[in-house]
């Protein structure tokens, strides 16, 4: 039952959870256990570590034991398919279910906080039994930290900064941690929770909380695998005789093997022989014939002749059966070394799938076949993994012995050839060969720039820069320990141009000296329809001094005067760029700017010209030699339709004896820069600023919107100032429906504000709910989970509102006032007005129980329609009850019922009578009257926009 129990715990960590993996990888408790023996004895203690809950201290059921088993998991599903296929997974797969574990020369990153306090939630809450606070409010805050003096706080503030200044850390060759201040902490073994539980029973460190992040880091080569060793990955999961494997003819007949002798003629049968210990085979009518040690094919021409002369009329036909089966011996550095049963058809090659294949520090050049103690052919598998020659796979015979030595000298190759890796000697291998034996140089591989690491014969780590394309270096001999490294090409194009932005075919295009900008793009139709003809941005470099440099060009010209000066001569790496007219150049030229930023001295400073107002492209802009003010303005993309066409403005900073700057602002005549005119047309230097004024009162046009009981409601162009009296009677004036008490004004910016405090107002009634609803916790204050419910639901209602925008005015004086009087309403862009029908209706909402709707009559008073409406309820606030008039008006009279008229708020029909709830009944919620006064007050706008 145990070992049942164990392999089901096991078939949980190893993936086997779902039903459909099991039955596909067949019986689920000899899978599990299975895989759990190909481990070893650390790893085993590891899983079951893990089944009995004691592999980590956060817990089996804790969120990061339970994080790690849903990784374990998800890698070991794929592992589990794998096996479900008949494939054998190799022993890293099951390696990796595991939790990584420190080594020498890992790289892990130390992170220190100070612990904080063990926080309980709710902490003595003696909540309303019958309204609990809800989970969603119950969820504990971050802890607060443990209490620390000032001169502790001070040196463990001192402490952290000094272990974080060192990250990233790294073991030493003993796996060792060298933290600043402590002795060597042995870490190699550890994960990464159990490296942070080591450090945090340090003295100085118990006060903090440790945690340790691994970083799996490659350096240089460290990445690259010996060569070969990967042919045994993949290793057949048994190695039975064979019965379908064509026998060759040279194959040694031996005891135990089986011929199949089939008769035909006078006689019709099949005789199923096996060869006796003493090497006879006792063949009917014919008697022992000895065929030990004699080749198959010499023995099926014997019989076949035997028969056909000794057995009148009868002919035969002989084939081989089962072969015997042998026992061979593979050690060595061997993964799995020991006495293996294989076929009498096995090979040297065979034998070593049996054994899991040659281990890591075994040689794949120098694998030893011995038979009675002497050296029978040695195999070398290099010459089967890249010439594919078998020569020396030689069959074997019971009790042989094959012996793989320790691995010999070996070479790196890394870099730019087809396969790199760790690459084992024999014999005397050049350069060239090596790179040979590595699948040859890749296309982008630069064979005059390689180098070779060596350690030479006074132990110094030296490097050797080769040229592997000549004969000299390509002959050096190499020796152990060696890296030779093949660099890439330059990515840098030396003879071409490339050309990129709002073309069709961007791309690197071949250089030749003359090579012009016409020649590169012959034609405007080579720009894309919204491309910019007139400013192509070319980047420069300089190959001698790595300088940058930008020029430009004018396409349209260029291609109108081909060869002339406007055609630009182009150099080898030079970069074209096309903008576009519709976009912001500033993701194309802000790079660039930050590079000659970079470059910049104070003998050469940054060269930039800006350019702003009405144009296109408005930004910084590179500044070239001899640009002037027309090529500015073609940087930014053109003048914009509202640019004015008279004067600009050119701001410049003047040095004034060399000491003192101040700004000069120059008029710019644009028509007579358009014209060509070179006096007009300045010369501009660096940190130039050119303004381009905008037309008077240029702007898109001014649109209000009429709707409800106008003659002709639509939208409607408004002219600069005009009154909302001027468009209503454009819209042909109000009907004789028109309700002109609820009319409803809405502004654009008014709605931004509104919709603006809304939200702050929402997100500062979420916070004041969470904190008080924990206060009332601790306190044990009866009711809090009513109060949270009743604030959660407000909450929520004020979140879904949507700001109105209304502005409370008097539209019948607005229409019928003189222009010029404070009554006059000017219009602005994206006004509306929503004029309702005739409204008959007395509206009651708000803490009454029924809200609802009565028609209007003028002998009743506020009270009687709240009566109406089956009066207050126990929640209600009487003494602030409001009236909201039809024109959005708010009526908030108190009255007092010692006082005459109880009750004389005036009522006009379309009017909303709100009553709000009492807020100081509930402890939490006195900061929310505000709230439901503005939520009501909304509820009443977008009430009165339905109407019309």
């Amino acid at each position: 039952m145990s070992r049942i129990l164990l392999a089901l715990s096991l078939l949980g960590l190893l993936g086997y959870e779902h039903a459909a993996v099991a039955q596909s990888a067949g019986d689920p408790v000899s899978s599990a256990l299975q895989a759990f023996g190909a481990l070893s004895p650390d790893q085993q203690q590891a899983l079951l570590q893990q089944v009995s809950g004691q592999g980590s201290a956060a817990g089996p059921g804790s969120v990061a034991g339970q994080g790690a088993q849903s990784n374990a998991r998800a890698r070991a599903e794929a592992l589990a398919q794998a096996q479900s296929m008949g494939r054998r997974a190799p022993l890293a797969a099951t390696e990796d279910l595991l939790p990584h574990r420190l080594k020498a020369d890992d790289t892990f990153i130390i992170q220190l906080s100070i612990r904080r306090q063990k926080l309980e939630w709710p902490p003595g809450a003696n909540l309303d039994a019958n309204a609990p606070v809800p989970a969603a409010a119950a969820q504990p805050k971050l802890a607060p930290e443990i209490e620390l003096t000032t001169k502790e706080r001070l040196k463990i503030d001192a402490t952290r900064k000094l272990i974080a200044a060192k990250n990233p850390y790294q073991l030493d060759a003993v796996g060792a941690l060298q933290m600043p201040g402590f002795p060597a902490i042995t870490l190699a073994g550890l994960t990464e929770e159990q490296a942070a539980q080591r450090l945090a029973i340090e003295p100085e460190l118990q006060k903090l909380d440790v945690k340790i992040t691994w970083l799996p880091v490659q350096r240089p080569g460290a990445g690259l695998k010996h060569f070969g060793y990967d042919l045994f990955e993949q290793a057949p999961s048994t190695f039975a005789p064979g019965t379908d494997v064509p026998v060759p003819g040279d194959y040694a007949i031996g005891p135990g093997d089986l011929l199949l002798v089939q008769l035909y003629g006078s006689q019709n049968r099949t005789l199923r022989l096996s060869v006796g210990r003493d090497g006879h085979l006792a063949f009917p009518e014919l008697g022992p014939i000895q065929v030990a040690g004699r080749p198959f094919s010499a023995v099926k021409a014997e019989l076949e002749a035997r028969v056909s002369r000794q057995m009148i009329g009868v002919r035969a036909s002989v084939s081989m059966g089962d072969t015997r089966a042998m026992q061979v011996f593979v050690l060595g550095e061997a993964k799995y070394p020991g006495s293996y049963t294989v076929s009498g058809l096995a090979t040297m090659t065979g034998a070593l799938f049996a054994a899991g294949g040659v281990s890591e520090i075994g040689s794949l050049r120098h694998i030893q076949l011995k038979r009675a103690g002497k050296l029978v052919d040695e195999l070398d598998l290099y010459d089967l993994l890249l010439e594919g020659d078998a020569a020396h796979d030689v069959k074997l015979q019971a009790g042989d012995v094959v012996f793989i030595p320790a691995l010999g000298p070996t070479v790196t190759v890394d870099g730019e050839v087809q396969r790199p890796a760790i690459y084992e000697l024999n014999g005397e291998v050049t350069a060239t060969t090596m790179v040979r034996m590595a699948g040859g140089f890749t296309a982008d591989a630069d064979p005059g720039k390689a180098a070779l690491s060596r350690v030479d014969a006074q132990r110094r780590r030296v490097v050797r820069d080769l040229d592997l394309a000549g004969a000299a270096d390509g002959a050096l001999p190499l020796q152990n320990a060696d890296v030779l490294r093949v660099t890439r090409l330059k990515p840098t194009l030396d003879e071409g141009v490339t050309v990129s932005g709002q073309v069709y075919r961007p791309g690197s295009y071949a250089w030749e000296p003359g090579l012009t900008l016409s020649r590169v793009l012959p034609s405007l139709d080579e720009l894309m329809s919204d491309a910019d003809p007139h400013y192509v941005l070319v980047r420069r470099v300089d190959p001698a001094t790595k300088r940058i440099s930008v020029v430009s060009a004018d396409l349209s010209a260029a291609l109108a005067a081909p060869g002339s000066a406007a055609d630009l001569p182009l150099q080898a790496r030079d970069r074209l760029t096309i903008f576009d007219l519709n976009a912001n150049r500033e993701t194309v030229v802000r790079p660039l700017m930050e590079e000659l930023q970079l470059q910049a001295t104070q003998e050469h400073p940054l060269a930039v010209a800006n350019i702003s107002g009405s144009i296109k492209a408005p930004g910084d802009f590179p500044l070239e030699p001899g640009m002037r003010v027309a090529d500015l303005i073609r940087a930014g993309g053109g003048l914009d339709t509202a640019a004015y066409n008279g004067a600009a403005e050119l701001s410049r900073y003047v040095i004034e004896n060399g000491q003192t700057r101040r700004t000069q602002v120059l008029s710019i005549d644009l028509p007579a820069v358009q014209r060509g005119e070179a006096a007009a047309n300045l010369e501009l230097q660096p940190f130039d600023r050119l303004y381009i004024k905008e037309v008077s009162g240029w702007q898109d046009q001014d649109q209000i919107s009429l709707k409800g009981e106008v003659h002709f409601p639509g939208t409607y162009p408004i002219k600069r100032g005009e009154s909302l009296r001027s468009v209503i009677e454009r819209a042909g004036g109000l009907t004789d429906q028109a309700f002109i008490e609820g009319s409803v004004f809405m502004r654009k910016d008014l709605k931004v504000r509104e919709q603006e405090q809304l939200d702050r107002l929402a997100q500062r009634l979420q916070n004041d709910l969470a904190a008080a609803t924990m206060m009332a916790a601790r306190g044990g204050q009866q009711g809090a989970g009513q109060a949270y419910s009743v604030g959660q639901t407000l909450l929520s209602q004020i979140k879904a509102a949507k700001a109105v925008g209304r502005l409370v005015i008097n539209l019948k004086l607005a229409i019928t006032a003189p222009p010029g009087s404070p009554e006059e309403v000017l219009v602005r862009d994206g006004d509306e007005l929503v004029i309702p029908k005739r409204n008959q209706e007395i509206t009651i909402i708000g803490e009454v129980q029924n809200a609802t709707s009565h028609l209007f009559d003028p002998a009743l008073s506020r009270d009687d329609y709240i009566a109406l409406s089956g009066g207050t309820t126990r929640q209600a606030d009487l003494k602030k009850v409001y009236v909201v008039h039809a024109d959005g008006s708010v009526d908030a009279t108190n009255v007092r019922w010692w006082l005459p008229h109880v009750g004389s708020t005036p009522i006009r029909a379309g009017d909303t009578v709100v009553v709000p709830m009492n807020a100081e009944r509930m402890p939490l919620l006195p900061i929310w009257q505000s709230a439901s006064t503005i939520f009501y007050n909304l509820v009443v706008a977008r009430a009165a926009i339905r109407t019309f």
